[in-house]
């Protein structure tokens, strides 16, 4: 069974949705050794069942796993590779901590480590496309403490590589949507962190045939946009409605021209954009005349981790509407 993207205006999802069925518990127990890999991964297909489920009937076209394994986007990563150890809690924001691990030794990839959860989600999407998402080189050196390397150049090329084996897999495996996520390279807004970023991402792109994705959310990205539109990406997908649609006119200044991931419903609320809200929304990015339909893709702003299930996929459901309006106007 194959399902046909949208030519106009695609619908996809971040990567993260609120954890379902008893994937908390399955997560704790692997960490308490109680469970190894392999049943860790066998037995979180039930909850990556409802996450698809979810997304099939709020009428999405590109989907994920819902990151149903990961308590946390570097984390996950850090507790399979070599090298890192535990380290302490460290607040984010608000009462939202995590323990940010540290980097011992040399890193190294100790085998796969998001390709069988990809392989599950794609079995069941019934023909839809699933993303490979992984966290990206820069936000796994930002938000580790470095014990060993003392060379930033040297640290985030270690984890191209690492990354780089890791989407190659998922490549052979089918993946046809990569995307790498790199929330913390707005906290940092500088010309010199953008182009420590692109490197690594030259590398771990360099030749592979997939659509290849770059996921930002927040911060001042309007400081760092002329030195990242030239990325060896097809798209940005980028957090918009939380920060007012302020990186607009930015796009307009910059000559925005590649695919965007278009943020278009606020993660950080309980209240539901409404389809009107978002068809708005939309109207405002097409009136800059920058891309065409064909280049938007509707999503969040960012994972929807933090929210209700309800509320998520209500808020998916009411893009999916928008999409199917949009299309009968543009088309």
């Amino acid at each position: 069974m194959t399902y046909e993207v949208p030519r106009l205006f695609p619908t996809t999802v971040v990567g993260s949705y609120p954890k379902l069925g008893n994937a908390t518990e399955l997560i704790k127990k692997r960490e308490r050794g109680e469970i190894g890999e392999e049943e860790f991964h066998t037995k979180v297909r039930a909850s990556i069942d409802e996450v698809v489920k979810d997304y099939i009937d709020a009428g999405i076209d590109i989907l994920s796993d819902g990151e149903q394994s990961r308590e946390d986007m570097v984390v996950y990563f850090a507790q399979r590779l070599k090298g890192y150890g535990k380290g302490d809690w460290v607040r984010i924001f608000d009462n939202v901590y995590f323990r940010k691990p540290i980097i011992k030794e040399r890193l190294e990839r100790a085998g796969e480590m998001i390709v069988t959860d990809w392989k599950y989600a794609e079995s069941v999407a019934g023909g839809r496309q699933v993303k490979l998402i992984i966290t990206g080189p820069y936000t796994m050196l930002e938000w580790s403490f470095d014990l060993f390397y003392k060379d930033r150049e040297e640290l985030i090329m270690d984890f191209a590589k690492i990354i780089r084996e890791e989407v190659l897999e998922g490549i052979k495996a089918g993946a046809r949507y990569v995307q790498v996520d790199e929330p913390a390279l707005s906290t940092r807004p500088w010309k010199e962190e953008a182009y420590l970023l692109k490197e690594a991402l030259k590398y771990i792109f360099n030749g592979i045939d997939a659509k290849k994705i770059i996921h930002i959310c927040y911060g001042r990205l309007e400081r760092i946009l002329p030195y990242i539109l030239d990325y060896p990406v097809d798209q940005f997908d980028l957090e918009f409605k939380n920060s007012n649609f302020r990186l607009l006119p930015y796009l307009k200044e910059y000559g925005f021209s590649k695919e965007l991931g278009y943020g278009v419903v606020d993660v950080h609320t309980l209240q539901v954009e409404t389809v009107d809200e978002i068809v708005e929304a939309v109207e405002r990015l097409m009136k800059l005349d920058l891309i065409g339909p064909e280049k938007v893709y509707l999503d969040p702003d960012c994972g929807l981790k933090r929210l209700p299930r309800d509320v998520a996929k209500e808020k998916l459901s009411n893009i999916s509407k928008a999409a199917t309006s949009l299309r009968k106007r543009y088309g």
